[in-house]
């Protein structure tokens, strides 16, 4: 390491020494200043990657700044003015983005001479406080172990931040009075442009609104955990209430238009139940939203006041030019970070208006429905006036319909949205009984989870609807005719459990079947494949809901494993589809058959006690059992490609029955997943409930025509189960 001050002055004071005759007292005294420039000089060794660490300092802060972006977006699209913290949160790693973010008001030594790093530090200051005041409803969508935990995390984050600030109030590095004084003396020339009483007030009052803001999510954490148990009675209330009408019955499925009052229902309890929304409600949250306002204001005028010193480049620390950097992108993000906060304070003002008022508008409102009907009379009737001129008459009469039309309509229109919202509002979830949803955003509920159905409508599983609508049979009697083999005779080889089928494998199994006759237009074999694809997203959505039993589980994992290897890697337990050397040899649909039946047979027998293996033994087992059901009835005809054919569409339309048996179990998930036990996860538990009603609508309807089982409902989402009834109803 080259350290040329250090060498150039001793080689001047060798000079001065030598040329000048100085004294050895001089020159000694002389010496004593070298090892202050060698530290000097290696201090600016050190320091020299402190222009990198700016630049990571203005990245950590921007990743900051795009997350509450980006919740802003959210909130706007979802029509949710309280703007929910969905990307920006406190958790482990946002946390620790803020500690880089937040690395100039911590650093408690790093010289800060210029105006534009003063500026710098008071604008970190300023941003974690308006940071603090827009994370503050994510504290409801925690549970009490992660609330403890990250407020615990927050609260280190910001002592530190304010004990470190404290004390470079102290020491002057925050309004760097000292070396202002003496860079004065030693040039008279330097401007002093740095207000020492100003900088350390503004630091002192950051400080305090940054202990007032630690103070308030604390509270607010003790308030979320009383308030989420005063909802979630309410809610469950309201659930026992909204159940009454959809109670399953046998022989008939859940009508639409009941399942998509009950997931509206829901969608109101948990939207004005949301822990974000009550917590936007709360009071901390408007104050934090005016400390928010306080600090952009503050911030607004400190970089007035220093606007010169900006445009100057006024930077001399470490930091160098990255300071401006940091000080742009973090100005930036005090704005947008005051954003959510303010709109909380002003929607607040719509969300809550109080319940006699409410009770109030419901009375006029009933009188003016009596009105009405008044109205009607005076919009019939002619207005009598002893004027000769029949036009005159004639702008009167319309004037008067006109007004009268305008008046009807609204009257009526209010009406007919207050008695809707009658019915919703005893849904509405509130904590407290003078506080009540304002219409407006009531209206912006019922509103949404309608765009929520539309939604799930557009991207309803088209290709599936058409093999439904085409394939099955309105018995359902693909589901009996796939395996009729005596259950109760297990092979010696096998487990009870392992004998145990699900829809999904079934499925897997038949249309593998399907896709491995060679001599099938391949655009049938195609379309046959995509309306699987999108059946079994369903079907695996019923298995997930209510076959929960641990053997249920393994057949399922199975049958997944096996439709990833069917359908990506066109194989079967390891064996290629339409294999060339397997086409020469197998010929027939019959042969094709044989070949499943024998080689499902061998697997059974091979890996039947092995452990490691039994997922692989169901999947063959099913497959034998189904190619030896088939071939009990199948009759090859003299044309191969026929009976091939044949085999093709019996194998489309048991698919297309037990997929749609499967799917009659869809109103019973649906309103399984409007009720969702953690309050946390309740709004997107009824969001993904009213997308599924919108995707799955016309399959609902359209099984609605089909002849339902007369069978328990408790029996309804297991194969077996429809297999026994209908085989013996």
């Amino acid at each position: 390491m080259d350290f040329n001050s250090t060498k150039d002055y001793l080689a001047l004071v060798d000079v001065l020494a030598d040329d000048y005759n100085i004294t050895e007292e001089n020159v000694a005294s002389l010496m004593g200043y070298v090892k202050s420039i060698y530290r000097s000089e290696v201090e600016n060794k050190y320091s020299a990657p402190m222009l990198y660490i700016g630049i990571y300092i203005a990245l950590a802060s921007l990743v900051c700044i795009v997350a509450m972006v980006a919740d802003l977006l959210h909130g706007l699209r979802s029509r949710k003015l309280w703007f929910p913290c969905k990307y920006f949160r406190i958790n482990a790693a946002f946390l620790s983005v803020i500690a880089v973010a937040m690395k100039l008001p911590v650093d408690l030594s790093g010289s800060m001479p210029g105006d534009v790093d003063q500026v710098g530090k008071l604008g970190s200051m300023a941003f974690m406080c308006t940071m603090m005041a827009n994370l503050l409803p994510c504290l409801a969508t925690m549970d009490s172990n992660e609330l403890l935990s990250n407020i615990t995390a927050l609260s280190i984050l910001v002592i530190t931040l304010v004990v470190n600030i404290f004390i470079q109030i102290l020491t002057g590095v925050v309004s760097y009075k000292e070396d202002a004084q003496m860079l004065q003396v030693v040039s008279p020339n330097y401007d002093v442009k740095i207000s020492k009483h100003r900088n350390t007030m503004l630091a002192s009052i950051y400080v305090a609104l940054l202990l007032v803001l630690l103070i308030v999510h604390v509270s607010t954490c003790l308030a979320i955990l009383k308030s989420k148990k005063i909802i979630d009675s309410k809610y469950q209330q309201g659930h026992g209430r909204a159940s009454k009408d959809i109670e399953p019955s046998s022989g008939e499925l859940l009508a639409v238009e009941k399942l998509q009052k009950h997931v509206s229902n829901h969608w109101i309890m948990a939207g004005s139940g949301s822990p974000q929304f009550i917590t936007a409600c709360f009071r901390t949250t408007s104050a934090s939203g005016v400390m928010c306002v306080l600090v952009t204001v503050l911030h607004t005028l400190t970089l007035s006041w220093t606007a010169e010193a900006i445009l100057n480049k006024d930077c001399d620390s470490d930091y160098s030019w990255s300071m401006i950097v940091i000080l742009i992108v973090q100005s930036i993000g005090v704005v947008i970070a005051t954003i959510a906060p303010l709109s909380r304070c002003f929607a607040t003002l719509s969300f809550k208006v109080s319940s006699k008022i409410i009770s109030t508008h419901f009375k006029v409102f009933e009188a003016e429905s009596y009105w009405t009907s008044k109205l009607n009379e005076w919009k019939r009737a002619s207005i009598q006036l002893p004027i000769l001129s029949h036009s005159l008459n004639v702008v009167i009469e319309t004037l008067k319909n006109q007004i009268l039309r305008v008046v009807f309509n609204s009257l009526t229109e209010e009406t007919d949205n207050s008695e809707r919202n009658k019915d919703l509002f005893q849904y509405v979830l509130s904590l407290e009984k003078e506080m009540e949803l304002g219409d407006r955003t009531l209206e912006g509920l019922s509103i949404s989870v309608n765009k929520l159905i539309q939604k799930g409508e557009k991207s309803k599983p088209e290709n599936l609807i058409e093999l439904i609508n085409e394939k099955s049979t309105n018995g359902f009697h693909g589901v009996e005719k796939f395996d009729q083999i005596d259950r109760h005779h297990v092979p010696s080889l096998l487990l009870k459990q392992q004998c145990q089928d699900c829809w999904s494998l079934a499925v897997v199994n038949l249309t593998t079947i399907a896709i491995s006759l060679p001599k099938v237009e391949k655009n049938e074999v195609e379309s046959l494949l995509q309306s699987v694809r999108e059946g079994l997203l369903y079907v695996k959505l019923v298995e997930e809901c209510l076959n929960v039993s641990d053997d249920y589980v393994s057949i399922r994992k199975g049958a997944e494993t096996l439709w990833k290897e069917v359908d990506v890697d066109h194989e079967w337990l390891d064996y290629k589809l339409q294999d060339p050397a397997l086409s020469s040899e197998v010929k027939t649909a019959r042969q094709i058959l044989e070949w499943f039946k024998d080689t499902a047979r061998n697997i059974v027998r091979e890996d039947g006690k092995n452990d490691d293996s039994i997922p692989r033994s169901i999947c063959a087992n099913s497959m034998h059992r189904i190619t030896k059901t088939i071939l009990l009835t199948f009759h090859d005809n003299n044309d191969d490609k026929d009976s091939q054919k044949e085999l093709f569409n019996s194998s489309s339309s048991m698919i297309a029955d037990i997929i749609a048996a499967c799917l009659t179990n869809l109103p019973q998930v649906i309103t399984m997943k409007c009720h969702t036990i953690e309050i946390e996860k309740r709004e997107d538990s009824v969001k993904d409930a009213a997308q599924l009603l919108g995707k799955t609508k016309q399959i609902i309807k359209s099984l609605q025509d089909h002849d339902i089982p007369n069978m328990d409902p408790s029996d309804m989402p297991f194969i077996d189960k429809w297999r026994d009834y209908l085989g013996d109803p």
